[in-house]
């Protein structure tokens, strides 16, 4: 990712990039009224800090799956939100939860595994 890696875990990887794209002093001044030409606006929200997530279907193939680990990112990000800088994060899935292991779509024993995960992750992120 074009920001860089900011923490890793077992399962998932977080990444940081600037919400500008370049920086103020490099920008040209847009007319009134006007967006600059070949300008465009990434993030509307500059001064906090945005979440996205990536779960491939690679590595969770259930639906159930990918959407409680993305569901979790978010709740757990949430928690972290003003520890974190205005930025633009990324969690992506790097690697499937066993399912010898976790059996289940979504299981008490997956989502807590996944939270802990998680917490661990943007608790180095802190660093």
């Amino acid at each position: 990712m074009a920001g860089g890696t900011v923490s890793r875990t077992p399962h998932f990887v977080l990444h940081r990039a600037p919400l500008e794209a370049r920086p103020e002093a490099a920008r040209p001044e847009p007319a009134p009224g006007r967006q600059a030409k070949g300008l465009h606006v990434l993030f509307a929200v500059r001064d906090e800090p945005w979440i996205g997530a990536i779960v491939p279907k690679r590595w969770a193939k259930r639906a159930v799956t990918r959407n409680g680990i993305k569901r979790q990112i978010y709740n757990v990000s949430a928690d972290f939100a003003t520890r974190l800088p205005a930025a633009a994060h990324v969690v992506r899935l790097r690697m499937d939860f066993a399912r010898a292991q976790f059996p289940s779509a979504w299981s008490d024993a997956l989502h807590d595994s996944v939270r802990g995960e998680l917490l661990q992750l943007f608790e180095q992120a802190r660093r």
